[in-house]
């Protein structure tokens, strides 16, 4: 598959330059970051919530693959209780993507998105481009290019290793 087609128009429309990276097929954000040689910091994951208030009302949140989501704070930031989607519910949303490999790119597929303020910190990231075995690679600032008008903050806490 590649890249998906919704992350490859949104890339394109953005003109945000970004390259390619292969790995083997991978089934976790830890185990890709590794097979991909990179560092895990650097890989951005996506997280679907849903609304505890209004069913069928998504949410995505952005984190370092390092990293897991605090729901408690991150429900403060959005103003409203959210709760993990299901994977059927990712696969609804998500139709050119390969279950479990969702892009980070909540703008692109009409999403409500928050993302993690620590991902700035890196020079540049990754994220899954929409299958088990392709990385989207570009700049931080580009990456943050992407987000237009999405809110950020401190939403997750580093995996206890």
């Amino acid at each position: 598959m590649s890249v998906a087609l919704t992350v490859q128009k949104y890339l394109d429309q953005q003109q945000v330059p970004f390259e390619v990276v292969t790995h083997l097929h991978t089934g976790s954000s830890l185990r890709t970051a590794d097979q991909a040689h990179i560092p895990a910091q650097r890989l951005a994951k996506a997280v679907l919530l849903e609304d505890n208030l209004v069913e069928n009302r998504y949410l995505m949140a952005i984190v370092p693959a390092t990293h897991r989501v605090q729901l408690s704070e991150l429900s403060r930031q959005a103003g409203r209780p959210v709760h993990l989607a299901t994977e059927e519910e990712a696969a609804w949303l998500f139709g050119d993507c390969e279950a479990g490999a969702i892009p980070p790119l909540g703008p692109a597929y009409g999403l409500e998105t928050i993302w993690e303020d620590s991902l700035m910190e890196q020079p540049d990231l990754y994220f899954e481009a929409g299958d088990h075995e392709h990385l989207v690679h570009l700049r931080s600032e580009d990456f943050a290019r992407l987000l237009p008008g999405c809110a950020h903050g401190m939403i997750s806490r580093a995996r206890l290793q």
